[in-house]
């Protein structure tokens, strides 16, 4: 495996002087997301495919072991602070359990019986949209649980480091991020760390722009829990809807800290026909804009 390699640049590493070794290491990492243009269609036909599967009741699985399942689990659980995106629609599967998110359990990846469980034991089905990350693409319990999940009916999505590997071949979509080998041998938690993470949230981003849930590059489905957060948001509102300072913080308000229906509020509308608007458009709101638009029009 290419991951698994020694790159013969870096051999005497560890006497260089720390200002080259950290150069040396940072130039790695660059050149591991460049790596990932190459997959900008595969990509981007992950992330359309996993918005139409998700349908209204989908879920968006992560699985994975060690470095690379800490990754994942870390991208989902960034989708509903950032997205919205409900917990209950959101599963993880990461060989050891959880617990190993903050301590190392690593003869757990090789259970791939447990894989197996757990899928079926998650209800996996149809709507679902399970994402296995490796490095190496041939992890047991990630390629157990992918292969369960293609059984099932949901829509698989591997990611992996090595070409040709057998996760790549057993997911429906597999995205390969072709990093070589590490700066420091078989140390996946450097290149091929970085660009698993690049491409996750990329491929996690592009899904939640297809579902609607972005509008001119804002987080209007964004959850506020802050001070912080409750000021972007009223500056959404007051650009979306142009309306002043004090008008957009008191549709937010009245919204209760709903932004789309915020904007709405600001733009007119009573509370009952922008939820009822929302509601009607899948609570998209491009296309509720688009409708009230039109309705005006015709008037």
């Amino acid at each position: 495996m290419n991951t698994e390699a020694r790159d013969p640049r870096y051999v005497e590493i560890d006497r260089w002087p720390t200002s080259v070794a950290v150069a040396a290491m940072i130039e790695a990492q660059i050149s591991a997301v460049a790596s990932l243009q190459s997959q900008t269609e595969r990509i981007a036909e992950a992330a359309e495919g996993a918005a139409e599967r998700l349908g209204d009741t989908g879920r968006l699985v992560y699985v994975g072991a060690g470095t690379s399942g800490r990754l994942a689990v870390q991208d989902g659980a960034e989708l509903f602070p950032t997205f919205g995106w409900p917990h209950e629609r959101l599963a993880f599967l990461m060989a050891g359990g959880i617990e190993v998110f903050t301590k190392a359990a690593e003869m757990a990846e090789d259970d791939a019986d447990t894989a197996r469980q757990e899928i079926a034991a998650a209800g996996i089905g149809r709507d679902d949209v399970v994402i296995g990350v490796a490095a190496s693409g041939r992890t047991p319990y990630t390629l157990a649980a992918i292969t369960s999940a293609r059984e099932a009916g949901a829509l698989t999505i591997g990611v992996a480091n090595n070409p040709g590997s057998a996760l790549l071949e057993a997911a429906e979509i597999g995205l390969l991020a072709r990093t070589g080998a590490e700066v420091i041998a078989g140390s996946t938690r450097m290149k091929a760390g970085t660009a698993q993470k690049v491409l996750l949230n990329t491929l996690s981003t592009a899904i939640m722009l297809r579902r609607g849930l972005v509008y001119d590059g804002m987080m209007v489905n964004m959850k506020i829990s802050n001070e912080k957060l409750q000021s972007r948001a009223e500056q959404m509102v007051q650009d979306i809807a142009r309306v002043d300072t004090d008008t957009a913080a008191a549709a937010l308000d009245s919204a209760d800290l709903d932004i789309k229906l915020g904007v709405l509020l600001a733009l007119g509308l009573s509370k009952v026909a922008a939820i009822q608007l929302l509601h009607a458009h899948k609570q998209n709101l491009r296309q509720a804009l688009n409708a009230m638009q039109k309705a005006t029009a015709n008037a």
